[in-house]
């Protein structure tokens, strides 16, 4: 089940990004904390957004289902908490029109194969085509292979063409001076 995320999602939605970023073999540049996360997710200037993938609660032994839900988050909706996807809005100036740039998708180990993933990139499909987003775009790790796959077997095609680009820390700091040098 894929569901928007509620501010009650906040610890999990965390704690997914520290295991994507151990899995991506950079844990240590996720410095992110959950205040923040609230803050972009939920606060009066959002902005991002974010879908949880649930696998749906186990009944108990009798048949009956006694309410509770095992695995971290699952207080917010009705099973456990087994993936998300963290998404922002952005604009291209060919198209004149906004399209949906996804940040991250990840998928807990015990729950892949299960069609989370692609329920999620799905989803996020739809918000698309119901908001009049033209591009639904990300960027993925050359070696993740299996991620790869997934994104070739729904459509999405590589911008070989186009390299990522990207400033921070220092180079940041030293690149901002020069505006206030003029």
């Amino acid at each position: 089940m894929i569901r928007t995320a509620t501010p009650d999602d906040v610890p999990v939605i965390h704690a997914l990004i520290r295991e994507l970023a151990e899995y991506e073999r950079a844990l240590e540049e996720a410095r992110a904390t959950e205040e923040q996360l609230h803050a972009a997710l939920f606060g009066p200037d959002a902005v991002a957004h974010a879908l949880i993938a649930e696998e749906p609660a186990k009944p108990a032994a009798d048949g009956a289902d006694d309410g509770s839900s095992e695995g971290e988050g699952a207080g917010a909706g009705a099973g456990t908490v087994v993936g998300f996807a963290l998404w922002f809005r952005n604009f291209s100036t060919w198209t004149g029109t906004p399209g949906l740039y996804l940040e991250d998708l990840y998928v807990r180990p015990q729950a892949r194969g299960g069609g989370h993933g692609k329920a999620l990139l799905a989803a996020l499909a739809a918000v698309c085509v119901e908001r009049g987003y033209e591009r639904f775009e990300w960027a993925v790790l050359d070696w993740n292979e299996k991620a790869l796959g997934v994104y070739r077997s729904i459509g999405a095609r590589p911008q070989d063409e186009w390299t990522v680009q990207r400033l921070s820390g220092p180079a940041l700091a030293e690149l901002a001076a020069l505006a206030h040098a003029r």
